[in-house]
């Protein structure tokens, strides 16, 4: 019996250190990235992807770093290289966690990239491909804050490429907030609700 209870407590004190490193390299990440040492942190999420094999927040977290830093590039090469790889990242994410509305969102970014990179040439497929990822999130988690933000973006964004207001939308971005500020999360690495960015999308859809 005394055998038996020192395993189990060996095995506790296994799974608490594993906890333990896992929290530290993701919240050492997450200083790397706020610190604007993105190739850093992205690379140390790609090394806790490989340990944990059955998070999906590591690989979505190296994705999302990839992603942002895309926008503004102005070499391609330099451009798909960056989101090839972030594709690699959310692929793994994808296979871990399936029909993800937090995993669908951010494939539907990455493919916003390539439009903001060159809207004639990526336009009319990307926007098709973010069409079908946003309904499919949507109806995955239609009182996701982030869902409806994102969706509620992308409006505004094809609005005003047809020279359309952007007022119809509002309405969203104020329920994505309201729905944000409630929002409860018991995953300490599950993605936050950025409630800043989102009033400042409010006031640029109220502007027009």
């Amino acid at each position: 019996m005394k055998k038996i209870i020192t395993l189990l407590v060996l095995l506790i004190a296994i799974n608490l250190s594993a906890q333990s490193k896992y929290e530290k390299g993701m919240t050492k990440g997450f200083e790397l990235w706020q610190s604007n040492k993105t190739t850093e942190a992205s690379q140390l999420f790609e090394r806790i992807s490989k340990a944990e094999k059955e998070n999906w927040l590591p690989p979505f977290y190296a994705a999302t770093i990839e992603i942002v830093g895309s926008f503004g590039v102005k070499d391609e090469a330099v451009l798909k290289a960056k989101l090839n790889k972030a594709q690699e990242f959310l692929d793994t994410a994808t296979a871990v966690s399936p029909n993800n509305p937090e995993i669908l969102i951010t494939q539907a970014l990455l493919n916003t990239a390539y439009m903001a990179f060159d809207g004639q040439k990526y336009g009319m497929s990307m926007s098709m491909k973010n069409g079908a990822l946003y309904s499919k999130a949507f109806k995955l988690a239609p009182n996701n804050p982030r869902v409806i933000l994102s969706k509620a973006q992308a409006d505004m964004g094809a609005a005003n490429f047809f020279g359309q207001s952007t007022a119809p939308f509002c309405k969203d971005i104020k329920r994505a907030i309201e729905l944000g500020k409630t929002e409860k999360i018991t995953e300490k690495f599950y993605p936050k609700f950025m409630l800043d960015r989102a009033e400042e999308v409010l006031k640029q859809c109220q502007k027009k």
